[in-house]
């Protein structure tokens, strides 16, 4: 296990991960300052307000994606229910003999 020191709100932390994970660790870094920097400019908030701030807001994110929330699921299963119907009746006949 490696050891990486990371910059968020203007503080140094040192946590742990392993080689593999090391550029997915840097990019979610880079990925809540920049949340914290957007957040931070529209509503003047700092510190631990601003952390539990974004943390809700990227929780809300997580949990509409999780959801599906403005993503019609069962649209998109019928559309590729009827891609497969298709697809299956080309290859059949590609299979059968001229």
């Amino acid at each position: 296990m490696n050891q990486l020191d990371v910059m968020l709100l203007g503080k140094e932390y040192r946590v742990s991960c392993t080689p593999e994970t090391r550029d997915e660790l840097l990019a979610t870094v880079a990925y809540l300052s920049d949340k914290f920097s957007d957040l931070s400019v529209k509503t003047n908030a700092t510190g631990e307000k601003l952390a539990v701030m974004t943390a809700l807001n990227i929780a809300h994110e997580f949990l509409q994606h999780q959801r599906g929330d403005g993503f019609d699921m069962a649209g998109v299963k019928r559309r590729i229910g009827l891609m497969k119907a298709r697809l299956d009746g080309v290859l059949e006949q590609q299979e059968k003999p001229f």
